[in-house]
């Protein structure tokens, strides 16, 4: 381990993407597989409380990265695009390695907002309209892939304004024309009068280091699949992580439930990586040269 602690520490940020991380942690599965884990909490632009602001030209060294590249945490999970520049580019760039391990549990909610009095109705007439996301994450990488059915690239305009809060304040005070959200602010956008004009799942990608053996990992990723079967069941008892993200704008009875949906953690296939790899060069978001070799490595199904 790059820490004096030896347990294996995990990052938990927006519960849209770590909700079976959050609950395998709460039911004791973890634990049920004999891992002994440390649970670190890290910004999220979900967060109402969340500070930290986003630069387009900036990934590595970002909270989450920073605390990573000096040990601080072990494994984490993203979008699988922003998963994928992380793991190329720390390599080329000399810092701590990371592989992707697993696509993960979590295919966490979308959507892009405009205001009620917006005079835009479906997603071609955001034609050289700003839309507010978050740089090089989530948002930004699944607004491309909703918006790239109606629109060409050159026509797709997307700007940073901070967090989900601050987006939606941002499109009160018609600063921008449309925003892209997870929940719960999307459950928030529509309790103030907003138009959802298309939404869509993103899965998450699991990063690790190679601290972390095949059997830790496997171990992981069966207290996960557990959890999602608990989500299956009934994601009720779980929604309070989504109210306390929104900070008192969202009461229990209003958030989506239809919009949760999970899947036990798999293997990361080569056929996936090629697909994703491709898509992030077509909108140079990261940089050539990687493989399927030195960037995957599913070593908990080995």
């Amino acid at each position: 381990m790059t820490n004096n602690d030896s347990r294996p520490r995990l990052a938990v940020m927006n519960a849209i993407h770590d909700l079976p991380v959050l609950v395998a942690r709460d039911e004791g599965f973890f634990e049920d597989e004999g891992l002994d884990i440390e649970f670190v909490t890290t910004p999220g632009m979900a967060q109402v409380t969340t500070s930290h602001s986003v630069k387009w030209d900036s990934v590595l060294d970002r909270p989450l990265d920073t605390l990573y590249n000096d040990g601080g945490v072990d494994q984490y999970r993203m979008c699988e695009w922003g998963i994928m520049k992380r793991a190329v580019e720390a390599a080329s760039e000399g810092l701590r390695p990371r592989k992707i391990v697993a696509l993960g549990a979590a295919m966490s909610s979308f959507a892009i907002a405009v205001s009620p009095d917006s005079d835009v109705y479906e997603p071609e007439q955001l034609k050289d309209k700003e839309i507010a996301v978050t740089p090089n994450n989530g948002s930004n990488f699944t607004t491309l892939k909703m918006m790239e059915g109606f629109l060409t690239p050159q026509h797709i305009k997307t700007v940073g304004v901070g967090s989900m809060p601050q987006r939606l304040e941002a499109l009160r005070d018609g600063k921008v024309e449309a925003v892209s959200l997870m929940e719960p602010w999307i459950s928030v956008a529509e309790k103030q009068g907003m138009r959802i004009l298309i939404e869509s799942h993103s899965t998450r990608s699991e990063a690790a280091s190679d601290d972390l053996d095949a059997k830790t990992l496997a171990a992981m990723f069966r207290a996960q699949a557990r959890a999602v079967e608990l989500l299956d069941k009934d994601p009720t008892p779980y929604i309070h992580y989504f109210v306390a993200e929104a900070g008192g704008l969202l009461e229990p009875e209003e958030f989506r439930l239809s919009r949760l949906l999970h899947a036990p953690p798999q293997p990361y296939t080569r056929e996936r990586f090629d697909d994703t790899y491709s898509w992030t060069e077509k909108w140079n978001m990261v940089v050539p040269g990687a493989t399927y070799e030195n960037t995957v490595d599913n070593r908990a199904w080995n």
